[in-house]
């Protein structure tokens, strides 16, 4: 089979489906790209065996058609040294050997059998659930949940996003037992109620090719498997097996202590003051009075401290709580509104953080923080 194909077209989508690719592979052959080639379209796939994502680039010159793996890391090494130019790719099926030609030169790779490469799996049919969501429900429902997932081996339902779908809203939630998030959507649904949990990597995958995406994004998925169908990008992976754990439990109804304060001033602040905490526990310490916030951390170790007044609006009793500095971070940079409202009810239990205006009506983001312990 013969191909002409930008070079600066190709390495973009090899590079978006590379991401996919495992440093150490179980399966030789999960090193090399898939090629397919029919009818003027080339499909291209990229495993993991846990996750598969395949695109597609139409192409006007063509010749033949057939498969073939080619050596992922010596391809993408060689694209990314030509400016963009024509490249004309000769494959002979017999010998799988594979030569690119250039205006000026001519490079010579030897591919492998592409009937070895691993079977997509499917899902079935009499367990299929059919949604379609929007692009931006979806970016925005991953990009605000991802960071909080866990890296626990023990408890691995916890290292992946769970999708909760319902006939009048599709909620994202992720925690680490530290930290956790629930964004919720309403301008998005599913028929009936279903539930799944999408683990790191695919989620982190959807996160890179998403921004690009127009369209809106087809997702089906059965009690093993999910795929996520885009204008020229497939993702299929395996689903976190288990059941998650009751989220809402945990979030505390009761919060009568309300504290507003400027995002971004609060952010910078941390960053500042954290330098200066325990290098092992991080521990900042909150102390609210009136309508002023004065954060502190100190390392006795070193003998160093820091303290920074700021001011808010502060419903409540005097108060003192502390928080692992790291995860308020995380939490203050995940959120976009200017303002934010930290809702406590006393200094054992967790602090909610929200938007103090939305900038969605449609969307409902909360986000939840586990207190440390403030030695007195």
């Amino acid at each position: 089979m013969k191909f002409v194909v930008s070079s600066m077209e190709l390495l973009g989508h090899l590079q978006a489906i590379s991401r996919v690719i495992s440093t150490k592979n179980t399966l030789p052959i999960l090193d090399n790209f898939l090629f397919s080639m029919e009818d003027g379209l080339l499909e291209i796939t990229a495993s993991d065996l846990e996750s598969t994502l395949i695109t597609q680039i139409q192409l006007e010159n063509t010749d033949g058609k057939g498969i073939i793996a080619v050596p992922a890391r010596i391809l993408t090494d060689t694209l990314k040294e030509f400016p963009d130019i024509p490249l004309t790719f000769e494959i002979n099926n017999e010998t799988l050997m594979i030569v690119i030609q250039s205006e000026n030169g001519k490079f010579s790779i030897m591919g492998q059998n592409g009937a070895e490469f691993p079977q997509l799996p499917v899902i079935k049919d009499d367990q299929k659930q059919h949604v379609e969501i929007e692009q931006e429900v979806l970016l925005s429902g991953i990009a605000r949940s991802l960071f909080a997932t866990a890296d626990d081996e023990l408890r691995p339902v916890m290292n992946g996003i769970f999708l909760e779908l319902s006939p009048d809203d599709i909620t994202f939630v992720a925690s680490d037992a530290h930290k956790l998030v629930r964004y919720k959507r309403t301008d998005a649904s599913a028929e009936s109620a279903s539930s799944f949990i999408l683990p790191k990597k695919p989620a982190s995958l959807l996160k890179n090719i998403l921004p690009k995406e127009e369209n809106r994004v087809v997702l089906e998925f059965d009690d093993r498997n999910a795929s996520f169908t885009l204008t020229s990008y497939k993702l299929i992976c395996r689903l976190v097996e288990g059941n998650y754990p009751s989220y809402n439990s945990v979030i505390p109804t009761d919060n009568p202590y309300k504290m507003s304060i400027d995002r971004l001033s609060f952010y910078n602040t941390l960053k500042r003051v954290s330098v200066f905490s325990n290098q092992a526990s991080n521990l900042v310490k909150l102390s609210l009075t009136g309508n002023q916030l004065n954060i502190s951390a100190q390392d006795i170790d070193f003998s160093i401290s820091a303290n920074e007044r700021l001011s808010c609006q502060y419903e409540g009793e005097d108060m003192e709580i502390g928080f692992k500095s790291t995860f308020l971070i995380e939490i203050l940079a995940n959120l976009s509104s200017d303002d934010v409202v930290l809702e406590m009810s006393d200094p054992t239990r967790a602090g909610i953080l929200v938007p103090a205006e939305a900038e969605n009506e449609n969307e409902d983001t909360l986000m939840l923080l586990m207190p440390m312990m403030i030695n007195a």
